[in-house]
């Protein structure tokens, strides 16, 4: 049974106070009937409080003990009503979806978790770690999925080392083929200087301008002991 507080003004000319009473069914009939309609519009009041300052939908049935209905709207009842039985259709048709999705993703999580295990455990294994309870016929199995793997290594090693000496082999080829043509090149160009009898015969090189030439004469003065020629 719980309490509400009412205030009472036991004697006139002083301050009202505030007491505890007990909710409960009010046993006279006339009292019932006064404490209805003041409570009613009390409650009423409050919706179109909540109403206004929230900018709430709100809709209140109140049946009096006699049958008599009384009610408040901030809309329409019937445009509340029909909301909130809408509302609980579309809950309706949810819930069953939303439990089934909720089963299917908590199984599959756990099939997850399992082969998660499974293949944290195989892939230690194959580290070497964990083999205190392997059987002899699950040793051999697991020396045979090493084997697999070693020789899957190796041909992918070695596919990789021949496709580097193919590509080595190729550039070898171009570079060849560019230095063959940059020879041709050179060979053809009218600007290169060919060297004369003389000059390939002294074995020195000349220039347009006579410089080896120079070079040689100065050579056969030193050794006659005449003046170097300017």
């Amino acid at each position: 049974m719980s309490l509400d507080w009412v205030s009472i003004n036991s004697n006139p000319g002083s301050e009202m106070t505030r007491q505890k009473i007990q909710i409960k069914k009010i046993d006279n009939t006339a009292a019932r009937q006064v404490t209805f309609s003041k409570r009613r519009r009390g409650l009423f009041k409050k919706a179109y409080e909540l109403s206004t300052l929230c900018d709430a939908e709100i809709a209140l049935l109140v049946f009096s003990n006699t049958g008599k209905l009384f009610e408040y709207s901030s809309t329409s009842t019937r445009q509340v009503i029909e909301r909130r039985n809408l509302q609980s259709e579309r809950i309706d048709l949810l819930d069953p979806i939303s439990t089934l999705e909720l089963q299917l993703q908590s199984s599959t999580c756990a099939m997850l978790g399992t082969e998660i295990a499974e293949k944290t455990k195989e892939l230690r294994q194959l580290r070497g770690e964990e083999l205190q309870g392997l059987d002899l016929e699950e040793l051999k199995h697991l020396e045979k999925l090493l084997e697999g793997g070693l020789n899957r290594v190796t041909q992918t090693k070695d596919e990789l080392f021949f496709k580097e000496i193919s590509i080595l082999k190729r550039k070898e080829v171009e570079l060849m083929e560019e230095n063959q043509q940059l020879k041709e090149k050179m060979g053809n160009s009218p600007h290169v200087v060919q060297p004369t009898v003389a000059q390939q015969g002294l074995g020195q090189p000349s220039d347009c301008n006579g410089h080896a030439w120079r070079s040689y004469s100065s050579d056969i003065s030193l050794r006659l002991g005449l003046p170097y020629p300017n």
